[in-house]
């Protein structure tokens, strides 16, 4: 079993409302619920405060929480975004009903819950300001070491804020991308780590810098999509590379346009392969050698090779991973 809880929190009663929060939330819940081919992926449930009538409070919160995590799914994520908060004890998610920053759920409570939980594989994500600390070795003592299965991403770090732009927070926005095949791997999947990356890579050096932290054993996938390369042809590559290393010597009937050989002969085999190298130089796994494109490395008898990304695939389908 995969859930998700989502929390998005827009309106407060005592500070200011935001804007982006519940579009978040919602905008998560989708890319989370089905892979790209439509398959179910996670159980989602939502939690959305949009007005008074809405209020989520401290008491909703943990309880929501604490029914996501309590037993012993494959994953359990938990996504919030809303107003953070944090005094000289540690960070808080701000619920609707907050006066001061310790009235809202303290992140140390939460990663209480986490530890305790006997979920397979436990992912956090924060979208607010100070969210960081839940990432905190110095501030959350108690919870400094992660338990094992156990992964946080922060939009900040403990001292900074998240911003909104467009009616959506900054983070999350990059988190949407990287859901929906920004951040995908050659399968189609997309892990925390490469989540991680994506959003790390997107931002400036001035900007709010995302915070990572985990301790897993195994590859965890949030979402698949449709991969950018079919099996089948990913799987050629120990075929036509016999080693990782090797280069793979081409000719003019690998290339159909041969306006500029030497020679005119055509061969359909030949032309197949060209085709998945051709694929293979545009997901950085093959260059050419001694030319700059592959069509002149074949008008020239010249050859191409893998390159560190191609050698690491290669590795994978000779293990049989892929």
């Amino acid at each position: 079993m995969r859930k998700a809880l989502c929390v998005g929190i827009d309106s407060y009663q005592f500070i200011s409302d935001l804007h982006g929060c519940v579009n978040d939330a919602n905008a998560v819940k989708s890319a989370l619920e089905r892979n790209g081919d439509g398959t179910l992926n996670f159980q989602t449930q939502i939690m959305c405060a949009t007005s008074e009538k809405s209020y989520i409070t401290r008491a909703n919160l943990k309880d929501a929480i604490q029914k996501l995590f309590k037993d012993d799914s494959e994953i359990a994520v938990f996504y919030y975004a809303g107003h953070g908060s944090y005094d000289s004890l540690g960070g808080y998610l701000c619920t609707s009903e907050v006066k001061r920053a310790d009235d809202g759920l303290s992140l140390n409570d939460v990663m209480g819950i986490v530890s305790e939980s006997k979920a397979k594989n436990k992912v956090i994500i924060l979208d607010s300001c100070h969210s960081g600390f839940a990432a905190s070795s110095t501030e959350m003592q108690n919870y400094s070491v992660l338990k094992s299965g156990t992964t946080i991403l922060a939009a900040c770090d403990e001292k900074q804020y998240s911003s909104e732009e467009n009616g959506h927070g900054v983070f999350t926005t990059l988190l949407i991308e990287a859901l929906y095949g920004g951040a995908m791997n050659l399968l189609g999947e997309v892990s925390p780590g490469s989540i991680y990356s994506y959003i790390d890579r997107s931002l400036g050096g001035w900007d709010q810098r995302p915070v990572f932290k985990a301790n897993i054993k195994t590859f965890v996938s949030l979402r698949k999509n449709s991969p950018p390369i079919e099996i089948t042809e990913l799987r050629r590559i120990t075929e036509i590379f016999p080693t990782p290393y090797e280069e793979f010597a081409l000719d003019p009937t690998y290339e159909p346009d041969k306006h500029e050989a030497d020679i005119k002969e055509i061969n359909r085999e030949h032309e197949a392969i060209f085709k998945i190298l051709q694929k293979y130089v545009k997901l950085n796994l093959v260059i050419p050698v001694g030319a700059e494109h592959m069509y002149y490395a074949a008008i020239n008898h010249k050859s191409c090779k893998l390159t560190a990304q191609g050698q690491h695939y290669w590795n994978l389908v000779r293990k049989n991973i892929i």
